[in-house]
């Protein structure tokens, strides 16, 4: 790491910036905070590896994950939508070289989130034309396809680290729900507070693009529903539906894919709460959690 920070520092200097400070680290990147020479903020993004690995992904690159970020954000951006616009994008010249993305730094006032005018985003989100790319979490297939695979993958992945798990639930049963699914719309699929910047409570850029999805909406409602759940996601469904309704038609209630949607969310969150980010309490409740939205698959 100390390589890739050398790197970092390299760039910097190149691109006239100061005051590196760490304002984000997830599982792949570290986002800095940095100034430029006018001193305006601005975004550096570097992954912590080429190549990584976790519970609910076993084989990440994380070039393809900041290749699309810098791609689908440019075109959102051009659309009219907000996000952190993207200003260079760096690739290493071999594998021991890092991968870094500037950006704008989009400010962040700490305000509650509108989850009313956060709804009527998600509605212009999706009624955006996608980008002709095929999203990485894709698995290099169809929406369909990935969402029924990693369901499975994740499912045993949970079986691993809770005794008594059942059987997954019949693919076939699975299918039947992704059916109707259509790939029309860009989702994010990771919409939640800390992926949310915002000034008076209203959403000023949605970052973080790398679970993206083309699909339909109704599967980002599944996923809505699960981040719900957890108070520090800062969502209001029944306001995000309404901010939505204005706009668009929200997905209905019944929509088979919404069920498809909330297993695949739910399995994922009880993989990070057993193990990424090992919780006591959340991890055996999401898991069963999980398993009930199993059972509510077969007709």
């Amino acid at each position: 790491m100390t390589e890739r920070f050398a790197v970092l520092d390299e760039l910097a200097a190149r691109w006239g910036l100061s005051g590196l400070e760490i304002v984000g680290k997830g599982l792949e990147f570290t986002v800095f905070r940095a100034l430029e020479r006018d001193g305006g903020p601005v975004a550096v993004r570097i992954a912590h590896r080429r190549f990584d690995s976790n519970a609910n992904d076993p084989y990440v690159d994380t070039r393809d994950l900041l290749v699309q970020e810098y791609t689908i954000a440019r075109h959102l951006a051009a659309h009219g939508l907000p996000v952190a616009r993207p200003r260079e994008l760096v690739l290493g010249d071999d594998p021991g070289s890092p991968d870094v993305l500037l950006s704008d730094y989009v400010e962040d006032d700490g305000s509650p989130l509108d989850s009313y005018a956060l709804g009527r985003l998600l509605a212009r989100l999706h009624a955006v034309p996608p980008p002709r790319i095929r999203p990485v979490a894709a698995e290099g297939g169809g929406t369909a396809e990935a969402v029924a695979t990693r369901t499975a993958r994740r499912w045993a992945e949970v079986g691993r680290r809770v005794a008594g798990w059942p059987e997954p639930p019949a693919a076939a049963a699975l299918a039947r729900r992704l059916t109707g699914l259509t790939e029309g719309s860009l989702l994010h699929l990771d919409v939640r507070s800390s992926n949310i910047r915002r000034g008076q409570g209203r959403a000023t850029a949605l970052l973080d693009w790398s679970n993206a999805l083309l699909g339909t909406p109704a599967l980002e409602f599944g996923r809505l529903a699960e981040y719900a759940r957890y108070p520090e996601n800062d969502l209001d469904p029944a306001a995000l539906r309404d901010g939505y309704a204005s706009l668009a038609d929200v997905p209905a209630a019944d929509d088979p894919c919404l069920l498809a949607g909330r297993l695949d969310a739910a399995l994922m969150l009880a993989n990070v709460f057993l193990s990424e980010a090992a919780d006591p309490t959340r991890g055996p409740a999401a898991a069963a959690h999980a398993r009930d939205l199993a059972e509510r698959l077969a007709p």
